[in-house]
């Protein structure tokens, strides 16, 4: 019987250990991690914070669904040595484990600036439901917070603690929000929704430093100006969580290096999820994370599958307002594009065209047609003979053969 270990309980553990199962029916599979939860869909933790969901709604796979398929999940119980030669893994409270073949799913952590007063009292990230609850505490008795950052779920974070009450500011260090998933005119019309909503923005700014003082924090910027709130959210973005990888001395880039059959440089060792980078590119998506799980688990098991990427597309909400963005979205304005939008309805539309294909798109506020799209840029499919019918029916591509 073949003894499994999969450190990380997030989408790439779930799908890897859920594959291995599946090939599997009597192997032994442990899963260990830091977190006092089950599988959860991270990005829900938005509502959590707004108040719109609990636990119980968002929670992927519970106690139940791991005792069906006799997985031993580890909760609250970090992993802190990996012995390759030995095959043993080392808990914090110093158990241990023997593997066969051990799978490192440990995820990405949120980015911190290196600023002074970046771990003050008041100042958080979230990416865990630790770190929301933590958030919710400080909430009580706050009436206003930064936002520093304008990503995507610091965005729908902050909008959650608008709903509470809290007056939410954006600080980015860009001029427009969100740069890698909208171009300067989908994401102006955008801000200027969220400003009807109550949100202030504060462009072009960078953070020197955060000063508490008297239970509030004031921001100080580079351009001299500044800024108080009750509380700080940082969204700078994730950082894979490489703690163990180092240890044990595996390829490392921007994270993880692993092939197109998530092997990481050690015998029966494999990696997946946001802790990893595969032909040199780095995802840190939801769905990119279930496929190399997927990919890794089948060749834990041994069968032969080969992962060969995921398209680079975010959805989410902003402040409530559905955002696809997928592909090259021609930020600078530099290519062919199609661009239907309604400032009113708070409705952008855009697909960017090259070489006769659709090579990117985003879509605000209306999703209509994702699927098709999603298809066609991920197949270079040629529109050429539906292009004049697609601008002027609506990005309609359902006639690409």
């Amino acid at each position: 019987m073949s003894r499994y270990i999969v450190v990380g309980c997030g989408a790439a553990g779930n799908s890897a250990a859920e594959t291995i199962r599946k090939l599997e029916p009597d192997a032994e599979i442990r899963m260990f991690t830091r977190e006092g939860a089950f599988y959860y869909y991270r990005p829900a933790l938005t509502e959590y914070l707004a108040g719109e969901k609990p636990l119980n709604k968002f929670t992927l796979h519970d106690g139940a669904w791991y005792e069906r398929n006799r997985i031993d999940v580890h909760l609250s119980t970090e992993i802190v040595r990996i012995d390759p030669g030995a095959r043993v893994v080392t808990t914090k409270e110093g158990r241990t484990f023997v593997y066969d073949r051990l799978l490192l799913a440990t995820g990405g952590k949120s980015s911190r600036p290196d600023i002074k007063g970046a771990d003050a009292p008041g100042v958080f990230t979230l990416r865990t439901l630790e770190d929301a609850d933590a958030i919710l505490k400080r909430a009580e008795s706050a009436k206003s917070v930064a936002l520093i950052g304008g990503g995507l779920l610091g965005l729908e974070a902050g909008n959650g603690l608008r709903k509470r009450g809290l007056k939410v500011t954006v600080v980015e260090r860009n001029p427009r929000m969100l740069p890698r998933q909208m171009d300067p005119a989908g994401a102006h019309l955008l801000q200027h929704r969220m400003e009807e909503m109550g949100f202030s923005f504060l462009l072009s700014e960078r953070t020197r430093e955060i000063v508490p003082a008297n239970g509030r924090l004031t921001i100080h910027f580079e351009s001299g100006n500044a800024l108080e709130a009750d509380m700080v959210l940082f969204s700078a973005g994730v950082e894979p969580e490489l703690t163990l990888a180092r240890q044990i001395g595996l390829p490392i880039g921007r994270a993880v290096k692993v092939d197109d059959k998530m092997q990481a440089g050690l015998e029966d060792i494999f990696a997946a999820g946001d802790d990893i980078e595969h032909r040199g590119r780095y995802y840190g998506i939801w769905p990119a994370a279930m496929a190399q799980g997927r990919a890794a688990g089948a060749n834990m098991a041994g069968k032969e599958t080969l992962y060969e990427g995921t398209l680079q597309a975010n959805r989410l909400k902003v402040a409530g307002i559905d955002l696809i963005s997928m592909g090259d979205i021609d930020a600078e304005g530099d290519d062919e594009c199609v661009v239907r939008a309604d400032e009113e309805k708070c409705i952008y539309r855009k697909l960017v065209i090259e070489n006769h294909a659709v090579a990117g798109a985003i879509l605000l506020g209306d999703l209509r047609g994702e699927k098709e799209i999603l298809a066609a840029i991920e197949g270079h499919k040629d529109i050429s003979l539906v292009k004049k019918m697609m601008e002027e029916e609506g990005f309609d591509l359902s006639g690409i053969k």
